[in-house]
């Protein structure tokens, strides 16, 4: 029985660290994504920021925006790297059935996933002053009213530019933007990565942490 015990003891240990590791990995990326929806419900988040280069998903069932703008724009990592995104930006939107999601790789206890949901029919989110910088933006369909196409993206008057961006040496006024009144889209699919807004209202928020790879699409 004496040979067994250190055996035993040997297990309790491994569990011990591999808990330790998935704390290690898992408690920061929780605390920095809690951290960025409150930091968006007190509309406090900074416009010009260095962006961690990981990607996450937006899904939208209905996006209804007001004073919109998209332009091309670089984003940069804390290391220095470049990486092109969309800049889609309203100057108020209103959404219904969202749902945000990040996967999280966890050393030896696999993937899980974080998900952000809200804004139900009928109790839709709202937000002003919205910019998502998106590598891939998609919808099943798109209406947009008044809309300007080869507008300078320093001269937009409906919509508007993020004012993190108009100092940034990668904005480039005199590249092409589009721009209009009023647009609404549905069953749009995003892969971001950054988003800011000067505020939002969430209602029915829900945030919840998966065990497995559960991404909004």
């Amino acid at each position: 029985m004496r040979s067994d015990i250190p055996a035993c003891e040997e297990v309790r240990r491994m569990r011990r660290t591999r808990w330790k590791r998935f704390a290690a990995v898992l408690v920061p990326s929780v605390v920095a994504a809690a951290a960025l929806v409150l930091s968006m419900a007190q509309g406090a988040f900074a416009a010009s920021f260095f962006i961690s280069g990981d990607q996450f998903r937006i899904s939208v069932d209905t996006l209804r925006a007001k004073g919109l703008s998209l332009y091309g724009m670089v984003d940069v990592t804390r290391r220095g790297k470049p990486v092109p995104v969309i800049v889609t930006g309203a100057r108020s939107v209103e959404i219904t059935g969202l749902c945000q999601s990040v996967l999280i790789p966890i050393p030896v206890f696999g993937p899980f996933t974080l998900l952000l949901t809200g804004g139900g029919q009928g109790n839709p989110a709202t937000a002003t002053n919205a910019f998502l910088d998106a590598e891939v933006l998609a919808a099943s369909n798109a209406t947009m009213d008044n809309v300007d196409i080869g507008v300078a993206a320093g001269s937009l008057t409906t919509g508007k530019v993020n004012p993190g961006d108009e100092n940034s040496k990668f904005f480039a006024p005199n590249a092409i933007a589009l721009q209009g009144t009023s647009a609404t889209l549905t069953d749009v699919r995003a892969t971001g990565v950054a988003a800011n807004m000067g505020s939002i209202t969430l209602p029915g928020m829900k945030a919840s942490l998966q065990r497995g790879d559960h991404q909004c699409f």
